[in-house]
Formats: C-alpha cells, structure tokens, sequence
C-alpha cells in the first residue's frame, strides 16, 4: 500500500491533492502540533491578476496544542465575499461556488475536523478515491516525534511505500525507512499552467483557482501531472 501523511491544509494548491490522487491511503495528521504562521489555515487566490491571502480564523491557535484542539472561528463571510468577488466571471464558478460554500459553512468547529471535511469533500468533487484516515485514531505511540511518528503510522498501516511532497526531503532519511522495509519516495509536481482571465499566469494558488479555471475532465488531467521519485 502506498501511504500519505499530511496536516490538513485550508483548500491548499494542487500539489496537495496530486498526493492523494498518487496514494492508496490518506492520513489527515491531526494530532501534531498547528504551525502558527503556517498554511493550515490560509492561503491565496486570485485577485486582478495577483496573489491575494486568505485566512480561516481560529479561536485559540497556539503552537503549543495540537491542530485537533484548535477551534474554527465564526466569520467565514469575507471569505466567501472574496471569492465571489473575484472569480464570479471565472468559466466555472456556478459549478464550483457551491462547493466551497459547502466547505465553509461546515458545522464542525473543530479545525481537523473541519479542515478534513474540507478536504474530502473537494476530493470527492475532483474524482479522488482513496482510503481517509485520521492519524489520532491510530494505535501508535504518541510520545514518537517527526520520523519515528510517521514511520510507526506506516507500520500501524502496513504500508510498503510512504510518499511525501518535495518539502518532505529534509525531513526524511531512505535508509532509515529502507531499514524498515518502507520505500521512501517523494511526488514531484509538473508545470501546472491555464488560463486565467487573460493575465499572466500566476502559480501556487489555491486549488479554488484550478476549480474554478478548469472542468473537472481538466482538473482530472491536471492531478496526474506529477512524477513519483
């Protein structure tokens, strides 16, 4: 089995969810510490030809508790505001608008619970299939830290292969998951490139822009331009 493990992102870019479209397995890393100044809970659309950040507020963020202890905050208006304000002229946003209306007004407060929520039900809207875990509902030892954690949610798992974004390389030692019987293998991202309202094209947006830009035949395409290594 091929598994990923990842925090859960607020509709975080394309490269995200090329990872699970490459795995078997997908497990929402809810029980580690929130980066504070991280991209759990914000991220960027596209705003007259730029980039523009986005945040979900939080209640309670803190990197001294863990992303599953954390609360949603109530304003969620801005966003929607925002992203109606700038893609409604967007080629599918009648299809797409729904479906990040659905993501917002979520009812769970809990922000793993809302964020992976999020997530699948983006996935679900993309095609993906896949098996959908949360990494607290796990038997493993929680005292375990960075590499000695994932690699006992591998073991929990019977996973035969862990696939991380490129980031993970600095975080990760082959040997030592080869030693475990684990390949270690890293998904590395094509040119991802499409028309948005005739500006330049600007990178690294939220995957709202891939939505809303592209069908779902064409988003499907665009998940599978990656190389596994």
């Amino acid at each position: 089995m091929k598994l990923a493990i990842m925090q859960p992102y607020f509709f975080p870019y394309i490269g995200y969810f090329q990872l699970i479209h490459a795995v078997d397995a997908f497990v929402v890393y809810d029980d580690v510490n929130f980066i504070k100044g991280g991209w759990i809970n914000r991220n960027f659309m596209l705003a007259q030809g730029e980039n523009q950040r986005f945040t979900l507020p939080l209640n309670n963020a803190s990197p001294n508790v863990l992303i599953n202890q954390i609360k949603v905050g109530d304003d969620h208006g801005k966003i929607l505001k925002s992203v109606q304000h700038n893609y409604s002229k967007a080629p599918y946003y009648k299809d797409v608008f729904p479906i990040i209306e659905q993501v917002m007004t979520h009812p769970d407060k809990n922000l793993a619970g809302y964020l992976g929520a999020g997530l699948k039900i983006v996935a679900g809207y993309l095609g993906l299939q896949m098996q959908w875990l949360l990494s607290s509902s796990l038997a493993k030892d929680n005292q375990l830290r960075s590499q000695g954690k994932v690699l006992a949610i591998c073991r929990e798992l019977t996973a035969h292969q862990y696939v991380n974004l490129p980031g993970g390389r600095l975080l990760y030692d082959t040997k030592t998951f080869e030693d475990t019987g684990i390949k270690l293998s890293f998904l590395q991202p094509g040119a991802v490139c499409y028309e948005q309202f005739r500006h330049d094209f600007v990178p690294n947006l939220s995957i709202i822009d891939v939505m809303m830009f592209n069908s779902r035949k064409e988003c499907k395409k665009l998940l599978a331009e990656y190389t596994i290594v």
